[in-house]
């Protein structure tokens, strides 16, 4: 960080501890010397825009935020800030955009979730302003002291989910009905807690999947492989599997498709890898659709995933591909959508330098030696090494479940996708195996 702007950093950091102290003066003469010092720095832009809207003169904002803006475009406050200049003006749709741009760099950002709700609200959207809404109270540590105004926004949300939850729960209930009624004499009631929970009918108190947790499942994170007698039939298969991947890459790079593709201005912890083959991928399965082409050219590999018993989640898995990571490249921690899906990974390409974390527990890949984890506990995963490493990833159902169960999460996912429609990027949980 450069001197100066370490600074004015400090400048506006002492400026907000006397605000808070009630001494506005010298809060203000900080302020002053901030503007003094660097009139082109964005947090003093940022101010200066602020005073102008305050003022009244949003057009006049506007301006110093887009220099902002243009300083510093990893600044998810500059794009809140000129979300709300371009509402002000009446650009909702301008505003929109901004607010995307600021929840790609920061998803959970509180402030940025509630004015996007309230846009969605605005032009009568009202799924996609419950769903924003959801994920802005999910944002929200507990115990959290909240400005009034917040708290008033809060509360409005909640009334807005609640509706929206009170129509999904009657849609729900119609479209399960069926699978219900197939399965009458089977044990529902953990599936009926999962809804509940998705409902927000019923809290939970432990670490939340994305999208959906189905309670009473146990917190493994990585499973005894006794459970899956099915994977020794892939394991042999390995030199197969093995060539015929590295007949695929030795077109290189350009055989893959980037594994993460986020719009916009992303956060920094995936701006490294979005939109690069740095974590690339080749997929046989993607999403519930079948690659026929990629199969074909790997017969072997298709052959061998007949043992595999998939995950079937209706526009989102089964997911089958080799995941290839570029050498000294990190996957950063993250977290999975639903605990009712496993994650399965053959390593086939494994150069020393390489791990894998779940949760508390870290091991190191063998080569041909699956292991089974939870990908909803948070995960990363490393390779240190000069070479290419690849995986074959699978996901397959929880073996916990019931196969009642299995329907009813597989139609409740179909449910609640057709619910809901076409979300953005910011509100619909990524569908993948990790």
């Amino acid at each position: 960080m450069l001197a100066d702007d370490l600074r004015i950093r400090q400048f506006f950091e002492a400026a907000g501890r006397e605000r808070a102290a009630g001494r506005a003066a010298e809060a203000e003469r900080l302020l002053r010397q901030a503007r003094v010092e660097a009139p082109r720095h964005p947090l003093v832009l940022n101010e200066m825009a602020s005073s102008r809207l305050q003022a009244g003169d949003p057009a006049g904002a506007l301006g110093l935020i887009d220099q902002s803006v243009k300083a510093d475009p990893s600044s998810p406050t500059s794009w809140l800030h000129k979300a709300a200049i371009l509402r002000r003006l009446g650009r909702d749709d301008d505003a929109m955009n901004a607010l995307e741009q600021a929840l790609a760099l920061q998803p959970r950002n509180l402030y940025g979730l509630l004015h996007m709700a309230s846009l969605h609200r605005a032009k009568g959207d009202m799924r996609t302003a419950a769903a924003t809404y959801r994920m802005a109270l999910q944002s929200v540590p507990a115990n959290t002291e909240l400005a009034p105004e917040v708290r008033s926004q809060i509360q409005e949300a909640r009334s807005v989910i609640d509706a929206a939850n009170s129509d999904l729960e009657a849609f729900l209930e119609t479209r399960l009905t069926g699978v219900r009624t197939r399965h009458s004499g089977e044990r529902l009631d953990r599936f009926d807690k999962a809804m509940q929970t998705l409902l927000l009918k019923r809290p939970v108190y432990r670490p939340q999947p994305s999208f959906l947790y189905f309670p009473h499942l146990p917190a493994i994170e990585f499973y005894d492989r006794a459970e899956f007698p099915w994977l020794a039939e892939l394991e042999a298969a390995t030199p197969d599997i093995r060539a015929e991947l590295l007949e695929v890459m030795s077109e290189g790079a350009a055989a893959l498709e980037p594994y993460i593709t986020l719009p916009g201005v992303v956060a920094d912890k995936w701006r490294e890898l979005n939109n690069s083959r740095r974590w690339g991928a080749y997929f046989l399965w993607k999403e519930g659709a079948a690659f026929p082409d990629h199969l074909a050219r790997c017969p072997k590999t298709a052959k061998a995933l007949q043992a595999w018993p998939p995950c079937e989640l209706p526009g989102c898995a089964p997911t089958a591909m080799f995941s290839i990571l570029e050498p000294n490249t990190r996957i950063p921690p993250h977290v999975g959508v639903n605990n009712a899906r496993l994650v399965v990974h053959i390593p086939l390409v494994l150069p020393p330098g390489c791990g894998f974390r779940v949760g508390a527990e870290t091991r190191e890949w063998k080569l041909g030696e699956a292991f089974v984890f939870d990908d909803t506990i948070d995960h990363e995963a490393w390779n240190n090494s000069d070479d290419w490493r690849a995986v074959l990833i699978l996901d397959i159902w929880n073996p916990h479940l019931t196969q009642a169960e299995r329907d009813m999460v597989s139609e409740l996912t179909a449910g609640v996708n057709d619910f809901y429609g076409e979300l953005p990027a910011y509100v619909a949980p990524a569908q993948k195996p990790n």
